[in-house]
């Protein structure tokens, strides 16, 4: 069924398909509802399909069309079946939104190594893999859509733009993925492929969860004078960059929590 708006209005990603991986929580599922609101169907990729069924019961609900695709972005064997699983499904792929990432913060001496590699491994491996399976299907979408657009957006972090003490690996894969869009944003300018980044400061997620325990207790310390954005705030910006019109790129928002100064 089209999706409408109220009073029949036609939506702005109406007849559009949005893929939004690490949608099973804080901006990933932020992201998913509000783009579905906006008349896009979306698919929802994670590991956890207990919370991706609740997400997209949520989305139907009010009146959205749901995927729910598990999968590891990690692997990209998985990366790239769900993004076929999402087009053989819903048809298309106008939207992709790069969210799956993780945040392990600590002194670089003495870091256990396989924080490292997961900190590649999920926010630069996996935005390859991802990205990689999608651009083919970005960049016909933008041929044949109505909107003749495509969006390529993916959720850095105010770490990809200032390096921090005990923050090394984590800033080294958000300022990679800023490069990596600048240069693909200069590479799919002819295919109308917009391609954007989001920098969220801090939000209210469940990133900090993942720290070891004395390592997560410092960042609480950090943060705990501050009012965290919101996953809602940071949908609202993804929001606004896919629905702009096509002669319109908006290629990167920072968000910063507003009594936050790095």
């Amino acid at each position: 069924m089209t999706p409408k708006g109220d009073g029949g209005m036609t939506m702005p990603l109406q007849d559009t398909v949005a893929l939004v991986t690490g949608a099973s929580s804080g901006i990933g599922a932020a992201t998913a509802r509000r783009l579905a609101a906006e008349g896009a169907s979306v698919a929802l990729v994670a590991r956890r399909r207990d919370k991706l069924e609740e997400l997209a019961a949520a989305i139907r609900a009010d009146s959205g069309q749901a995927l729910v695709v598990q999968g590891d972005v990690t692997n990209a064997q998985e990366a790239a079946a769900a993004v076929e699983a999402a087009v053989a499904d819903l048809g298309r792929l106008d939207t992709l939104v790069n969210n799956a990432g993780v945040m392990l913060l600590g002194p670089a001496l003495g870091a256990p190594i396989g924080e490292w590699e997961q900190m590649v491994d999920v926010n630069v491996r996996g935005v390859l893999n991802v990205t990689h399976a999608a651009l083919p299907h970005l960049a016909r979408a933008a041929e044949d859509s109505p909107r003749r657009v495509a969006d390529l957006v993916t959720i850095s972090s105010t770490a990809g733009r200032v390096a921090r003490p005990a923050s090394s690996v984590y800033n080294l894969t958000k300022f990679g993925v800023i490069a990596f869009s600048e240069a693909l944003r200069q590479e799919l300018l002819a295919k109308r492929v917009r391609v954007s980044v989001v920098e969220p400061g801090t939000v209210d997620t469940e990133l900090t969860t993942h720290l070891r325990e004395e390592i997560r207790e410092a960042a609480q310390r950090q943060t705990e004078s501050i009012q965290p954005l919101l996953p809602a705030d940071i949908a609202d910006a993804v929001a606004w960059i896919v629905t702009r019109d096509r002669r319109v790129a908006v290629n990167e928002i920072l968000v910063r929590a507003s009594e936050q100064t790095w």
